[in-house]
């Protein structure tokens, strides 16, 4: 092999390496954990992408029983998403939809939900379908007054929305909160 082929091979190998350390800080920050409910006790799964919106509902759909499953997903330290699939039915919820502005992963929610993005000068606020786990026990008003709780990060509010949900403790310790 060449000088010039040994080189490029090192130099790929340490782009390879920085991906990996891009990818271990992300994985950190940003996480989605699917949840179903089955034969009366809650199952938790991480799921591999975040920010793979149509990944993440083939996934859900797989994972169907009676109550549907749902997905909770934090991004960046600034803001959550819930999915859940209940049969043919999908419905989405953006904690902040002036998300959308910065992040694709919430543009792309919005687009799918069919949500008209943001303006630049809107203020932060929940959108999607807030009623998403009204079935379960958590009530819109809830749900919202987490959202605007500016002293929780996502993590925290999907750990709250966890625990209320009866799956918190099982949440905490797959993503070792």
């Amino acid at each position: 092999m060449s000088d010039f082929e040994e080189e490029l091979v090192e130099e790929i190998e340490s782009f390879d390496d920085i991906r990996d350390e891009v990818r271990d800080l992300t994985s950190e920050m940003d996480f989605a954990v699917a949840a179903w409910h089955e034969d009366g006790r809650w199952t938790l799964a991480t799921l591999p992408d975040p920010y793979d919106i149509a990944q993440i509902i083939t996934r859900l759909k797989s994972q169907q029983t009676n109550g549907g499953s749902i997905a909770l997903i934090s991004i960046d330290e600034e803001f959550f998403i819930l999915i859940r699939v209940l049969g043919s039915h999908i419905s989405l919820f953006l904690s902040d939809a002036t998300a959308a502005l910065d992040y694709p992963v919430a543009e792309e929610l919005l687009e799918i939900a069919d949500i008209p993005m943001p303006e630049d000068d809107e203020e932060p606020g929940p959108v999607g379908h807030i009623g998403i786990l009204n079935d379960l026990g958590l009530s819109e008003m809830e749900i919202t007054a987490l959202c605007e709780d500016e002293e929780l990060f996502p993590d925290e509010q999907l750990e709250a929305i966890a625990a209320r949900l009866g799956f918190g403790e099982e949440f905490s310790e797959l993503l070792d909160l």
